[in-house]
């Protein structure tokens, strides 16, 4: 699933081609919309909020509406000009959105639907401070993650209702490098703002181009040769020899069973003690 980071940049590149342009046709691929037009509105923003996506809509008559979506496991956004040929099969597509400028193509997406501006808190209300927002808000944060001691840290930080914009990949890397066991429970955590800082500056250093990279030498950790060519601490390299310690990388299970949480977890047993 796409995170923070990965939702921030597809923001950003559709505000860049739609902002301030006029909608020449829409195309709404799923039932409840299938016959909203919004021909003649303009696009005001697009705008993140945690993995979710905002754009927002004025019409002739000033009213405003929000287009919702949530790329989910496979959903992606593609911006190309007027009338280009698309990338992605033509069956996945589940909203289009036409410019004179740009046609912006939403396929695979887990959501879509249109709502009053107004009205957006009852999509995105229940989201806790978002890693990537201007209104970041730690302490509110550390509040919600800690109300459920007994929680696992790593099913917590990925509960967008504790705090929004964190994935799989963050939770793991943010993990480690606080020396804590995803599979920890919050009440044993020593330093859980230290744990979210460092998923905040990861997020952060990963909003350009490029492949995504998470060993950034924070805190002084050593980062040798192989960092590089790693890309993260522990993501995704079971097997693989810790870059702090040289013990294997471990990889688990971690969520309730068959619950949308349940994720893959990937941890050095040496620097990440199971702790209680």
């Amino acid at each position: 699933m796409p995170e923070g980071d990965s939702v921030w940049r597809v923001a950003s590149q559709l505000h860049k081609a739609l902002s301030g342009q006029k909608l020449t046709g829409t195309d709404f691929r799923v039932p409840r919309f299938a016959t909203l037009n919004l021909a003649g509105w303009t696009v005001e923003e697009v705008v993140p909020r945690g993995k979710h996506l905002l754009m927002r809509v004025q019409g002739p008559d000033d009213q405003k509406l929000t287009i919702h979506s949530h790329l989910k496991m496979e959903g992606a956004w593609q911006v190309y000009p007027p009338g280009g040929r698309w990338r992605k099969p033509g069956f996945t597509a589940r909203c289009v959105l036409r410019t004179a400028a740009a046609d912006a193509v939403g396929f695979s997406l887990g959501i879509v639907e249109v709502v009053r501006t107004a009205d957006e808190d009852s999509i995105v209300g229940h989201l806790g401070p978002d890693l990537l927002g201007a209104g970041w808000d730690p302490a509110e944060a550390e509040r919600r993650i800690r109300a459920a001691p007994d929680v696992p840290i790593g099913v917590a930080l990925l509960d967008q209702r504790n705090l929004a914009g964190i994935g799989n990949i963050y939770r793991c890397e943010a993990c480690f490098l606080s020396g804590v066991h995803p599979a920890s429970p919050i009440s044993a955590v020593p330093d859980l703002r230290t744990l979210m800082t460092d998923a905040k500056q990861l997020l952060e250093a990963n909003l350009g181009p490029g492949r995504r990279v998470t060993v950034l030498n924070p805190r002084g950790m050593p980062v040798g040769r192989m960092a590089g060519r790693a890309g993260h601490w522990v993501y995704g390299r079971e097997h693989q020899p810790c870059l702090k310690c040289r013990t294997p990388i471990r990889r688990g299970v971690l969520g309730k069973p068959g619950g949308e949480e349940e994720r893959n977890i990937y941890f050095c047993p040496q620097c990440q003690p199971l702790l209680s």
